[in-house]
């Protein structure tokens, strides 16, 4: 019998806006391992304090007020970095540590704004650097696993109204092919491994009257995983009560359990 590791990952749209919602979270479901983006807190201005009450180290970067990530975890977060290979290196994009033998990258992958934007192009070349940080420091072989919010929904099944959305920056083909290539670097869905139904969101923009109602949402928020550690998965799942609660994130809580 191996040794049970809880992987989850949750855009918060502003840390301290959202504890509300992450600490009862971590205390009902005790991750191993939780990936935040978007934490919206410089690193000094990061609450580690209210998650070490919680019983959770605390890993973060930020360095200003609109992207951030963290890994948190009850175990001890080794080999740490933040920022990509290459520049400019985000770090605030970008966060990867070890938990319990398991390797973590954790990233929030930029927008793209419009598909006209300079930042679209921005987003497609930072898929292109990540995927030469995956090279430079990593092997498909080795227990990897790739989580965050991408910003793209891959599939048709993976948002509302895939005709309607093709030209979206976080739908459109460009985007999604170059998910794909960083994909077959050697990379599993964990996800789809467990869950091939259409309709499975971990994004409802605020705008939308009722969205979670109407099925009017995305799957942008990811659990990949390279084949060795995608082979150990036992479940992976989208809880959707944190959107439903008072002064939620846009997004939801993306979870994957694994059999070690």
């Amino acid at each position: 019998m191996g040794k049970a590791f809880k992987l989850a990952t949750f855009n918060c749209n502003s840390v301290r806006s959202r504890m509300h919602i992450i600490g009862p979270w971590l205390s009902r479901h005790r991750p191993d391992a939780l990936c935040l983006q978007e934490t919206k807190a410089k690193t000094e201005d990061f609450p580690e304090l209210l998650f070490s009450e919680l019983g959770y180290n605390v890993a973060c970067c930020g360095l200003s007020g609109h992207a951030g990530v963290a890994i948190v975890s009850p175990h001890k977060i080794g080999k740490v970095s933040f920022g990509l290979v290459s520049e400019p290196h985000d770090e605030d994009r970008l966060v990867e540590a070890v938990v319990e033998g398991v390797t973590i990258v954790n990233t929030y992958v930029p927008q793209g704004r419009e598909v006209e934007d300079e930042w679209f192009a921005y987003k497609l070349e930072w898929f292109k650097r990540l995927g030469r940080h995956f090279d430079e420091k990593y092997t498909p072989r080795k227990r990897l696993a790739w989580v965050g919010d991408f910003n793209v929904a891959p599939e048709q099944r993976d948002v509302y109204a895939p005709e309607k959305l093709l030209d979206h920056v976080d739908f459109h083909p460009e985007a999604r092919a170059a998910l794909g290539r960083l994909r077959n670097w050697g990379f599993v869905d964990v996800f789809r491994v467990h869950n091939d139904e259409a309709g499975q969101y971990s994004y409802y923009d605020y705008r939308a009257k009722d969205p979670i109602g109407k099925g009017t949402g995305w799957r942008v928020d990811h659990i990949y995983a390279t084949k060795s550690l995608a082979n150990k998965s036992t479940a992976a799942y989208i809880d959707l009560e944190p959107r439903r609660a008072e002064k939620p994130s846009d997004h939801t809580f993306v979870i994957a359990e694994f059999e070690l």
